[in-house]
């Protein structure tokens, strides 16, 4: 059973990444970046995100964000002066509505929301404050803006453990990033953007295979959230989570 239950965690990372962050680029992030009153992206995206652990010091947030530079993260948190309890709640009020625009037609969003919510719930929250605070927000009455709260607060689950991960791993946030890049920037254009400075070094195959370690770590450190689930209802949430991320993805 143990193999089963890390190979639907396997199965969703891409969704479970891509759905529980595809508000961040959306209009209604964009929008909520104006209530900011802060120009730009990254202020109001560290100050949303990050508005779940309170009005702390910058190196809180770094320390929870994990593959960042700090100067990148104090400048962009200290740049929005907007409490961080309201900062959490604007953003996670960005990410309900993304889902409700994106998912108002997908008729299994009820059952998919129940789905992760079992999953989010059985999650041990030791070691990942972004998730817990993510986790402690209310959630939306309504179906579609529940998925999207979900999907996010699940892809903070796996962020916080791939950051374990990574530190267990012998990596430095800075090589993971180089390695894995994100679905918009190969490894060396998102480092530039989360404000590294080069030069970068070269990626051995020593790094390659230390990351590759590091993601199947992450895979064996979540399995337990997902083992609440029987195989049934494993693979029904691989299922749903796959067609809601392709209805979000050709809207």
């Amino acid at each position: 059973m143990k193999g089963v239950r890390v190979s639907v965690a396997a199965a969703v990372k891409k969704q479970v990444q891509e759905l529980g962050g595809g508000f961040m680029f959306s209009r209604e992030a964009k929008e909520f970046a104006r209530s900011t009153g802060v120009d730009g992206f990254f202020g109001p995206y560290v100050r949303g995100r990050g508005g779940v652990l309170g009005d702390v010091d910058a190196d809180v947030v770094t320390a929870a964000f994990g593959f960042f530079p700090a100067h990148s993260i104090r400048k962009a948190w200290e740049s929005v002066p907007m409490p961080a309890a309201k900062a959490a709640d604007g953003y996670a009020a960005a990410c309900q509505d993304f889902g409700r625009r994106k998912l108002a037609d997908f008729d299994q969003a009820e059952r998919l929301a129940q789905l992760l919510e079992v999953v989010v719930a059985a999650a041990d929250p030791a070691g990942l404050p972004l998730f817990a605070g993510w986790r402690a927000l209310p959630l939306p009455a309504d179906a579609p803006a529940r998925v999207a709260q979900l999907a996010h607060v699940l892809r903070e689950l796996r962020g916080g453990l791939h950051l374990l991960a990574v530190r267990t791993s012998g990596l430095t946030p800075l090589q993971a990033v180089l390695v894995s890049g994100s679905p918009f920037n190969n490894g060396p254009n998102q480092a530039r953007w989360y404000g590294w400075p080069e030069p970068f070094e070269e990626i051995t195959p020593t790094i390659q295979d230390r990351w590759q370690r590091a993601e199947a770590l992450t895979d064996t450190l979540i399995a337990p959230a997902f083992a609440v689930l029987d195989e049934a209802a494993g693979a029904e949430l691989t299922a749903l989570l796959t067609t809601a991320h392709t209805t979000v993805f050709t809207r």
